[in-house]
């Protein structure tokens, strides 16, 4: 699928049979889904744009590049958490923004509950982190938060998807480019992954 890139990595698919596992205790499970989000981040920011700038070290004046744009990292509530912290270790200079979702499990609709985000997002690189990409829902609701904000270069970072919620997302926001650990089967009825891991925020937390 176009912007979708499913990144193969050994350590990747070690930490998923922990994140699958069902007998894997929160500690646990917040560590692994740490170890797969710091993997991915590295894929995930490879096309990020660059300026040149001038740098004197304790030698000489040589050039280098940094990062052209702002980063805002956007946990998606409650189970993004799991995710930020290690992003933070490695982009400390980010900024964070927030979006509570919470699905009708009847509907499998998303409602958002918060958004805490910077008024103008047109000068950010936006990464979108939850552990699951189920039905999709939650991913485009808060696609569309942020591009109401006027954020432009917005990227997806998923543990796991399913397809269906892969096709979703891309039929409202084709030029989305996702990242994910993993492609599994489907989803059920229920609208879960299979075979998935489970509920992600409940396995974060334990509640």
């Amino acid at each position: 699928m176009k912007n979708l890139t499913v990144i193969d990595h050994p350590l990747i698919e070690h930490n998923l049979v922990r994140l699958r596992d069902e007998n894997t205790q929160p500690e646990e499970f917040r560590r692994a889904v740490g170890e797969v989000a710091t993997l991915m981040v590295y894929e995930a920011t490879r096309t990020f744009e660059q300026k040149n700038v001038t740098v004197q070290t304790p030698i000489t004046k040589t050039r280098a590049k940094q990062l052209k744009r702002e980063v805002l990292l956007v946990p998606v509530l409650r189970a993004g958490l799991g995710m930020l912290e290690p992003l933070l270790r490695l982009i400390p200079h980010a900024r964070v923004g927030f979006i509570g979702l919470k699905r009708n499990e009847d509907t499998l609709a998303a409602a958002t509950y918060h958004k805490s985000l910077p008024e103008k997002l047109g000068n950010f690189e936006v990464i979108v982190m939850d552990p699951m990409l189920a039905t999709g829902g939650s991913a485009v609701s808060a696609i569309k938060l942020l591009h109401e904000r006027g954020a432009k270069r917005v990227r997806l970072v998923n543990l796991l998807a399913a397809p269906e919620g892969v096709k979703f997302v891309h039929k409202h926001f084709p030029d989305v480019p996702i990242f994910t650990g993993t492609m599994d089967k489907k989803l059920n009825s229920k609208g879960y992954i299979v075979p998935g891991l489970g509920d992600a925020g409940d396995r974060l937390f334990g509640v």
